[in-house]
């Protein structure tokens, strides 16, 4: 049989005559819905990075001004610990005057002398400490014979060299000690003493100033090792809170936005030697002296540093971020911008013991 002619099928769907129907695209109505719903999520995403950008900066400023505070304390506990390493000697305070130059300027001309100190300034309290920089500076040795401001005969060796500091003190209080740079130092032979020198020569940072008193140092007078001595002065300079080198070098900047920088004494009650009490630098402590320096036993420092990143007011305009401003050892702190509530306060404290003080005169 033959086949017969039939046209063939198309598929279901297909234009008559062959011809494919042209692919459908977006209407202007489904154009316009997609670029709307685009434009939201966008406008979410980018309010919502903005939020997360000003939180991650709040969080870097409050951060910040934590790790800064948290820096500067290192370096005052650093500091006032070694306070007063040098100027010890027999389970006495060996200073109660003292004589101190650098080059040529005088720094302390004969006057009341202790090796830490808290001084109240405007901007807050001032703290000064010195001390020696030797490991072996709890040492000292007596003087064989009567010594001069130029050289120094010694009863027993000391172990210093040229260039190192040493501090003559007198036998008894009264006279002013000395810090000086050693130029020379003849080693002892048989019955000939250990001799050093103190020339006035330009390397020699303590022997070049003139003193109103330059008194000797009579037989029995102290020599102590000092190595080199470091005086460390803390203070609150505006909102920022500073460490200056009064024996050479510039000052830096330990800490900013501080609100306040207080510190005050551990004290024991006379004739006893535990912590009773503590005691801002004000009354019979405005300043520290020989007399009533063996009460010290500690220090107490603290700060309140302000947070850098401003944070937002709420719906109503009110920040929230403060309610009141912190205190500090009983007294209140001043802010130091009208908006006070829009910033975070951190107040940190810290407690050093002055061991150099309490081991220097224990009997």
């Amino acid at each position: 049989m033959c086949a017969e002619n039939t046209p063939a099928r198309r598929p279901p769907g297909a234009p008559a005559g062959g011809r494919r129907r042209p692919a459908r695209g977006l209407s202007l109505v489904e154009l316009m819905v997609g670029i709307v719903i685009a434009l939201l999520v966008s406008l979410t995403a980018t309010s919502g990075a903005m939020l997360f950008t000003a939180t991650q900066r709040q969080g870097i400023g409050t951060g910040g001004s934590m790790i800064s505070a948290g820096t500067a304390l290192s370096a005052l506990r650093d500091d006032i610990s070694a306070a007063g390493l040098g100027f010890f000697g027999d389970s006495q305070f060996l200073c109660h005057k003292l004589n101190l130059s650098v080059d040529t300027s005088v720094l302390i001309n004969g006057a009341d002398f202790t090796p830490v100190n808290i001084t109240a300034e405007t901007d807050g309290d001032r703290i000064d400490v010195l001390y020696a920089t030797d490991v072996s500076s709890g040492a000292n040795v007596l003087l064989n014979a009567a010594a001069s401001a130029g050289s120094a005969p010694l009863r027993s060796l000391l172990p210093v060299s040229v260039g190192q500091a040493v501090l003559l003190a007198p036998a008894t209080a009264g006279d002013p000690c000395v810090v000086r740079t050693v130029t020379a130092n003849t080693a002892a032979v048989l019955d000939t003493a250990q001799m050093i020198e103190f020339a006035n020569v330009s390397t020699a940072r303590f022997n070049r100033a003139a003193f109103t008193t330059n008194p000797t140092y009579p037989d029995r007078g102290r020599v102590t090792l000092l190595g080199d001595l470091r005086w460390s002065r803390y203070r609150r300079v505006g909102t920022e809170l500073r460490l200056e080198r009064p024996l050479g070098g510039g000052a830096v900047v330990l800490a900013r936005n501080v609100m306040a920088f207080r510190a005050e004494y551990g004290l024991a009650n006379a004739g006893t030697t535990a912590l009773a009490a503590w005691q801002p630098a004000s009354g019979t402590f405005a300043t520290l002296t020989p007399a009533n320096l063996p009460r010290v036993r500690a220090m107490r420092i603290g700060m309140v540093t302000r947070s850098t990143q401003r944070e937002k007011p709420n719906a109503a305009g009110n920040c929230e971020a403060s309610s009141a401003m912190p205190t500090l050892f009983g007294s209140a702190v001043t802010a130091d911008v009208a908006d006070w509530q829009c910033y975070r306060y951190r107040t940190v404290t810290l407690v050093v013991p002055l061991r150099n003080l309490v081991l220097g005169m224990v009997p």
